[in-house]
Parts: structure tokens; sequence; C-alpha cells
């Protein structure tokens, strides 16, 4: 199984990992993507301790890879590195809801949603 992580946060992963504590093997491939614009430092500082964090908390995975993406749609990049990475399923945690998102989930869980061909996985955020 190829699991794919969208992360933006320590506490996105965090959650994530505990998901697939009682999921993933050996055998299986996680790949965490972080998406942080390049002119925010902050953003990226968080993007890079949020896939620290994979690794750590994967230690009995098969094999975990990390990789920090800049710029871009959140959504988009997921679907694209999906594709690409040819993932079983896709993570995320919903980061932000508006009051007008009537799904109860953010705007790239619901884009995310929307397009996936592969089943996605909303875990639910400690944050929120």
């Amino acid at each position: 199984m190829h699991y794919l992580v969208g992360t933006t946060s320590v506490h996105t992963t965090a959650a994530i990992c505990d998901y697939l504590d009682e999921r993933a093997t050996a055998d299986d491939t996680v790949t965490v993507v972080a998406v942080a614009p390049t002119d925010d430092a902050t953003a990226r500082r968080d993007a890079q301790e949020a896939l620290n964090v994979a690794p750590v908390r994967l230690a009995t995975v098969g094999t975990v890879r990390t990789e920090l993406r800049e710029d871009g749609d959140p959504a988009a990049v997921l679907l694209d590195e999906a594709t690409t990475a040819e993932a079983d399923e896709l993570l995320l945690t919903p980061r932000e809801v508006t009051s007008d998102a009537p799904s109860g989930v953010g705007e790239t869980v619901r884009a995310v949603l929307e397009r996936s061909s592969i089943p996605v996985v909303v875990v639910p955020s400690p944050e929120l």
C-alpha cells in the first residue's frame, strides 16, 4: 500500500501518523508532502518541521519519503503527486474550516475530495 499524506503542521503529521499506526506496515510506503510559499519563512519552517516528524513517528513503515514543495495550489500539488507516486490512498486533515464551507472541511480538502480518483481519508485534526 502506498499512502500519500498532505501536511502543513507538526500536529497534522502527528494525527495522520496516529491513524497510520494501526494500518501501515513494513511492506508499505508513505510519502509525506508539504506545500509552502517560498516567500513565507514561517510557513516553510512549519512545513519542514511537519515533514521531520514523519520518519520518526513511522519508523516501522517500510519506506517513508518526505518532500517540501514550494508554492502552488496545495490540492493540485497533492493530486499530481498522488498520480505520480501511484498512491493508493490520500490522507489529509481539515486544516481550516470556514463558515461558508458546507462540507465541514476546508478548501483544500474539499477540492481534493471532489477531484481525487483514489480514496481520500480525512483524519480529524487535533487543532480544530
